[in-house]
């Protein structure tokens, strides 16, 4: 029988998703507030509704591509979310049928994810932890990375989909699990733009170009996810297009912060990068692209382009 998807977020990484599913002959419902984005989604492939209601009757699978944790909370939840006013009728968990499998991909908190995985599966609902890593390019080639957090049995069923839509997954543990993962991901990301940008500024002062010195990190042990895709895609040419924006990294730089503070640790390389991604706002606006972070380190040196 033939799964079918509905995918909720059709921006740069729902959208991209949604079409790549749609590529390998998935049936697939795409909703989004946005009519440009339904209407692009179309394009490609995807079926669009105009309701979370009608969308959550034609579906297996559901996937979630959303900005925060609070949007996915609220979307699954409700508005009483956290209140004892009873079920919110506008809800995912009120709206779906026993049986549906909600695949989250947003890079949200663990607390977040077991708490709404618990509240679905009150209703028959499961509920898969999936943050991406690859940016738009990779949502729309399935490409990108997954992190999962999920049970086995429930993994084993959403496969067929986890496997058409991303190049690599790996299952870290029950829910919640991805987040933390992701977290830490993004985390040293944060980290290596930084760093990256250092050595660079140093050897470039020091006489060495910015592309022989990261083809020499990269065939060294100093390489890095900044050094082999972020500097030469997006830093070196001074683009600054990856997709993804300084607010979403300073979001998941915050929720690193966030974690640290609730498991009581204290980790100065990581407080003072978080210092140093908050400190940006000063000259960097939430909506450059966050590679930009690096222009903080040399403004001579990768200062913006034309």
């Amino acid at each position: 029988m033939t799964t079918t998807v509905g995918v909720i977020g059709l921006g740069n990484m729902g959208g991209g998703m949604a079409a790549t599913l749609a590529r390998h002959d998935f049936p697939v419902f795409g909703f989004d507030l946005s009519q440009a984005a339904r209407d692009k989604a179309a394009a490609a492939g995807v079926i669009p509704v105009s309701s979370l209601a009608e969308l959550l009757d034609r579906i297996d699978v559901v996937i979630l591509s959303l900005p925060k944790a609070e949007h996915v909370e609220q979307l699954c939840l409700g508005k009483a979310a956290g209140q004892a006013n009873g079920l919110d009728a506008s809800s995912l968990m009120a709206l779906a049928r026993p049986g549906l499998i909600v695949i989250d991909t947003t890079t949200s908190t663990p607390e977040t994810s077991r708490k709404v995985a618990a509240a679905l599966a009150t209703r028959g609902i499961d509920f898969i932890d999936a943050p991406v890593s690859g940016g738009p390019k990779g949502a729309a080639s399935g490409s990108m990375s997954m992190v999962i957090g999920a049970e086995e049995e429930v993994l084993a069923r959403a496969m067929p989909v986890l496997e058409a839509m991303s190049g690599s997954r790996v299952h870290v543990g029950s829910c919640g699990a991805g987040n933390v993962a992701k977290i830490a991901n993004n985390m040293l990301a944060a980290c290596h733009l930084i760093s990256t940008a250092e050595a660079v500024s140093m050897a470039a002062k020091a006489g060495v170009s910015p592309e022989k010195l990261l083809e020499g990190l990269n065939a060294g042990s100093g390489r890095s996810g900044a050094s082999q895709v972020m500097f030469p895609s997006w830093v070196i040419n001074k683009a600054f297009d990856s997709g993804f924006t300084m607010g979403l990294m300073r979001k998941d730089v915050g929720l690193a912060s966030d974690l640290t503070a609730e498991l009581g640790l204290a980790l100065p390389l990581s407080s003072t990068v978080a210092q140093l991604w908050d400190e940006s706002r000063a000259t960097l606006d939430d909506s450059e692209d966050f590679c930009a972070i690096v222009q903080r380190t040399d403004p001579t040196l990768f200062g913006h382009g034309e």
